[in-house]
């Protein structure tokens, strides 16, 4: 084959393969929100049509590309109304949603639950956004039978959280997230069930780290959840995984009282702990020195996916300590006499702030 020749086969592939990233990019999603952007399709729009206002919406970035994609895939009609969709949304997902007249309900609820929640706050959410109460919350975890069915459901819940120490068993197992219900009229098992199911969608590329790590899952969770509350910066986590487990690996209590307000069933900010608080025995209570070695019997609230990749892949190093000041940024230690240096050098600055 003549150079010449062989030289432009190269450049058209090249081309191709450019060409063809080009296309893939151009039909992903806008961007990574969740958050609810209610599309309008009017009577006479067609798919075409609707280009230049997906466009505008900020749903596709590319009209060029929709309209390829819809003359290649020739979606059937699609009806006018309300569709709730999400700048995280491929084209494709966008043309099946129109294609499945997924339209908006009138009647639905959207419910933000923050990274963070303990099942006390999670109960108060439910009950000021259905006509659920808190206590049909509570009663639902109390439910043995209902704990056993997803147990049997999900490989990250295990006969763990059936331990009678634990407060509320799917503690820490329900992600935190926005999701929308068709109505108030939803009951808690629907709610619970889609939070689980998220729950599933978000620990699957952890799933063979936690099935075959050195800690069961329910101790991945468990820290995830410490982590969540202990932590300011999502870039701070897993340098704060790796303090606790280097205490847990050395025998030392992990000393963090936000498990042993959780432990008292006292939100962070209602009050100031007392001595006798901190100082008692329970199985939350890491700050009791009965609880050397040893993690919570079980998560202390629903933590967000930074704080489980930090617990399931923590940062090595050979700090025992850590601080953060009222800006937000952490201060690592190798031994207590440098933490308290760190401490009295916050104090002086004015940056001091009790997170520890």
């Amino acid at each position: 084959m003549k150079k010449p020749i062989r030289w432009m086969i190269i450049f058209c592939l090249i081309l191709l393969v450019v060409g063809a990233a080009a296309v893939k990019i151009s039909l992903g999603p806008v961007g990574n929100s969740d958050d609810i952007v209610k599309f309008v399709a009017a009577e006479g729009d067609t798919y075409y049509s609707l280009a230049p206002k997906l466009k505008e919406a900020k749903l596709i970035r590319s009209e060029t590309a929709y309209k390829l994609y819809v003359k290649l895939t020739k979606p059937t009609s699609f009806q006018a109304g309300k569709y709730p969709m999400k700048q995280s949304m491929s084209v494709k997902e966008i043309v099946e949603m129109l294609e499945k007249n997924a339209t908006y309900n009138p009647d639905a609820v959207i419910i933000l639950f923050p990274e963070g929640k303990n099942m006390r706050g999670i109960a108060k959410i439910i009950a000021n956004n259905t006509n659920n109460t808190e206590e049909d919350v509570f009663a639902l975890l109390k439910d043995e039978a209902f704990i056993e069915e997803m147990i049997a459901k999900y490989w990250f819940l295990t006969p763990d959280i059936q331990n009678e120490q634990i407060y509320y068993p799917l503690e820490g197992y329900l992600f935190p997230d926005t999701y929308e219900f068709s109505g108030k009229d939803a009951t808690v098992k629907e709610i619970f069930l889609v939070m689980l199911n998220e729950t599933n969608k978000k620990l699957e590329p952890y799933k063979a780290e936690m099935q075959g790590g050195k800690y069961t899952i329910h101790e991945y969770m468990t820290l995830a959840s410490i982590i969540e509350h202990e932590s300011w910066n999502s870039d701070d986590r897993a340098g704060i995984a790796g303090v606790f487990y280097n205490r847990l690996n050395a025998g030392w209590p992990l000393g963090s009282d936000v498990t042993t307000y959780y432990a008292v069933q006292v939100d962070m900010g209602e009050r100031d702990l007392y001595k006798s608080e901190l100082e008692a025995y329970n199985a939350y209570n890491t700050r009791s020195s009965k609880m050397a070695g040893k993690l919570p019997v079980g998560p202390i609230c629903n933590p967000g996916i930074d704080s489980i990749k930090a617990a399931v892949r923590p940062a090595e190093h050979e700090y025992f300590y850590f601080a953060a000041d009222k800006n937000r940024k952490t201060y690592f230690t190798k031994t207590y006499d440098e933490h308290k240096k760190v401490i009295a050098d916050l104090k002086s600055k004015g940056l001091w702030y009790v997170h520890e």
